[in-house]
């Protein structure tokens, strides 16, 4: 996923990482630049990877306005034109988030993120694990997906029924449905016995500060009876890294 915004609209180890001395760690990880508008957008989960994994990296936040308040159509983003005119987004065809890792530049929000959680180590402990972690990441893709479709409706009396209907209903049948389709394990995480991608994919979707959905009681509500997501979502939620960050990241950011 990328994004233009235009009128088109701890808890590691790492396999990387087992060496102790913090200055061969140090002297070896890669430098990291991630390109994106002033927002929570599309690198935010990438964002809580290189905070919880306690990982240095630079941002370039190209500001955002609108000349109507909501009307894209009106964007205003001069430092993103200016990026794109000089080619510096074509690796990401001339879109944005953009990762830079030791120069070399890699585009589309979901690589992104998977890259990282493999650097980082947040992608399970087998090549299974992996599987089954970009597996609950696509449920979420899909059930996104869904609610599009509901958000797009017109009628206004239309849309209002079937919104009460996908928060009653249609939700909390697809976190259940999601819920039998988790590996076993002994808890609290989603997979594996540590803190992976699928745990803050799924805490971006249901449970985080300013998260996906605008009904975020809805959202919460639609996991009350799915003890094993119900359990990932309390321990991200206890993530020291995570809340600090919460209590950091600009309040000016509209979404």
């Amino acid at each position: 996923v990328e994004q233009t915004l235009g009128p088109t609209r701890s808890h590691l180890p790492s396999s990387r990482r087992v060496v102790p001395d913090q200055h061969l760690v140090a002297a070896t990880m890669p430098s990291y630049k991630l390109t994106y508008f002033d927002i929570r957008g599309l690198v935010e989960t990438s964002r809580w990877l290189f905070k919880i994994a306690k990982v240095d990296f630079e941002e370039v936040r190209f500001s955002l306005a609108f000349g109507t308040p909501g009307d894209f159509s009106t964007i205003i983003r001069p430092e993103f034109d200016a990026a794109k005119a000089a080619g510096e987004l074509d690796a990401a065809l001339g879109k944005v988030p953009v990762l830079e890792v030791d120069g070399v530049k890699i585009g589309q929000s979901k690589a992104i993120e998977r890259y990282l959680a493999r650097e980082f180590g947040f992608m399970g402990a087998s090549p299974v694990e992996a599987a089954q972690i970009e597996m609950l990441c696509e449920h979420v893709i899909d059930f996104k997906q869904a609610y599009q479709k509901v958000r797009g409706i017109t009628d206004a009396e239309e849309k209002e029924k079937k919104m009460k209907e996908w928060f009653d209903e249609t939700l909390p049948a697809h976190v259940a449905a999601a819920e039998k389709s988790l590996p076993a394990s002994s808890g609290p995480w989603l997979v594996g016995g540590k803190v992976s991608l699928a745990d803050l994919v799924w805490y971006s979707f249901l449970a985080a500060p300013k998260g996906f959905f605008d009904n975020a009681e809805g959202a919460k509500a639609a996991f009350q009876g799915c003890p094993r997501i119900k359990a990932a979502m309390a321990a991200v939620d206890g993530i020291p890294e995570l809340q600090e960050w919460f209590k950091a990241r600009p309040d000016h950011w509209m979404f």
